[in-house]
């Protein structure tokens, strides 16, 4: 019986094709069952909500500040954030917020701060008109943050 090119083209193809798939799935399943059990835990959409109110203490920050579903936002100028800030921050100065809204996360709470906790306050208000619900005031700003002795970066 004699095959035409066509046909052992075609065959040919498909084995290749089912030897990619196997390779590819036994490589995702090593890969699973040699992840760490910290990197298989709960996605963000899994862990506890944060019952967080329209304002924050330092404290309550401090505890939440490395969750993957929490951004913290300083709304202070460069400069004063090259003076101190807290370490890991996202900045975004206050007179930039309107037009860098795209760069603020509806999927996470957004902890907002300044420095001592007014312009935060007005970022906060400003961002619930446009439709945010998830956003939060740090309550005393960077000046409760580090008079709690909090890490800050210099």
């Amino acid at each position: 019986m004699m095959i035409s090119a066509r046909t052992n083209n075609h065959l040919l193809l498909t084995a290749i094709c089912l030897i990619l798939l196997a390779a590819l799935s036994a490589c995702s399943s090593q890969a699973d069952s040699s992840a760490p059990a910290a990197e298989k835990s709960a996605p963000a959409a899994e862990l506890t909500a944060l019952p967080l109110g329209p304002d924050v203490d330092v404290q309550t920050v401090s505890a939440v500040k490395d969750r993957p579903d929490v951004l913290l936002l300083d709304v202070r100028e460069q400069w004063e954030y090259d003076e101190m800030h807290i370490p890991g921050i996202t900045l975004i100065p206050m007179e930039s917020v309107p037009n860098r809204l795209s760069e603020i996360p509806k999927d996470k709470e957004v902890i907002i701060t300044c420095r001592s906790g007014n312009r935060s306050g007005q970022v906060v208000n400003f961002l619930r008109q446009q439709g945010f619900t998830n956003v939060h005031n740090m309550t005393g700003g960077i000046v409760a943050w580090q008079a709690a002795g909090y890490a800050v970066e210099r």
